[in-house]
């Protein structure tokens, strides 16, 4: 059944067989400003009448929030079905906030350092429920959530349509209002989809998890090596960058794994040429296996970087909220 948060106008308009101008101001009165269908302003009793009849009006329930000593909030939401999934609000410069959104419940990849991908997955998340979740935080936010990144539980490329669908929301003048440079989609490389996403013209960031520079390594820290080869993955990337410009690669630094002189030479090889921002970001492990690097470590790593990818913008992310299990690769639908 059509749910109001899950469509942005021209899909409203379109499914519901009304005038842009009214879907425009039902998505206003919903997702715009957060308020009951019958608020909708300037629209006529029958055109809402309709949106009402075939519309679904279920809700996520907010079970738990959890706060980080960093200023990271961690939300537990439960579905309809009794599933359960977190999102995670993100501060930046004490102004505003972003927010990690998830799109599955529990993720099928089984990445070795990522607690997410332990649970297997579940579903995909509806467009609604990942609209949802914004929609939740930013009612009990004080500051303005100002982007979005799909970087929460699951794949979101396994959940493509529902994905984009809801990303239209967020960025809709008449929905969320989200700049569509401020919406970042992350995949730990369906080479398929990256394809399709290049080939239809998206204007979302794409970030795509790397993590490891020869198809040994990478096997044998994620899964989907075996099925979407690394050649394969740069090969898609290189499209994408030649067509959209600069691509992020997300790189889980893991000590004694990825983070070697080897490594940078390996990935300086693996990049040439391609216009990238290289993230890289600290592992979040609670089972031990896995370990950030030390300060050391990281100088180490960074500086062969610098020296493998002259030129090209090498920005370590802060992954907060680990103190309640809300940093990445830890969010596997709990309270704490």
């Amino acid at each position: 059944m059509l749910h109001l948060a899950g469509q942005d106008s021209r899909g409203l308009a379109h499914a519901l067989d009304i005038d842009l101008a009214d879907a425009r101001r039902i998505l206003g009165a919903v997702v715009g400003r957060g308020r009951t269908l019958r608020e909708a302003r300037n629209v006529r009793r029958e055109v809402l009448d309709r949106a009402e009849e075939r519309c679904s009006s279920r809700h996520l329930e907010r079970v738990a929030t959890a706060d980080g000593e960093d200023g990271f909030r961690k939300y537990l939401f439960q579905l309809c079905d009794g599933a359960r999934v977190e999102a995670v609000r993100i501060p930046l410069f004490d102004t505003h906030h972003t927010l990690c959104l998830s799109s599955q419940v529990g993720c099928a990849l089984g990445c070795a350092f990522c607690a997410t991908g332990r649970l297997g997955l579940t579903r995909n998340l509806e467009a609604w429920e990942i609209v949802e979740q914004f929609l939740e935080v930013r009612a009990d936010s004080t500051r303005p959530i100002t982007g979005a990144v799909f970087m929460g539980q699951g794949e979101p490329f396994h959940n493509y349509q529902a994905v984009l669908q809801a990303a239209y929301v967020l960025c809709d003048p008449a929905g969320g209002r989200v700049d569509q440079r401020r919406i970042s989609i992350s995949t730990a490389g369906v080479v398929p989809a990256i394809r399709r996403y290049t080939a239809e013209g998206h204007k979302f960031r794409l970030c795509v998890s790397l993590n490891a520079a020869t198809p040994e390594k990478r096997a044998a820290l994620m899964p989907i090596e075996r099925g979407h080869s690394l050649e394969e993955l740069v090969g898609a990337v290189r499209e994408h960058a030649a067509l959209r410009g600069r691509v992020t690669l997300e790189y889980v630094m893991m000590a004694s794994v990825n983070i070697g002189e080897e490594d940078a030479v390996a990935l300086g090889k693996l990049l040439h040429g391609m216009k990238v921002r290289l993230n890289p970001i600290d592992v979040n492990d609670a089972t031990g296996r896995f370990r950030p690097p030390s300060p050391e470590e990281w100088t180490r790593f960074r500086n062969a970087l610098a020296r493998e990818l002259p030129g090209q913008p090498i920005v370590r992310r802060y992954s907060g909220g680990k103190d309640k299990h809300a940093a990445c690769g830890m969010l596997v639908g709990s309270s704490t």
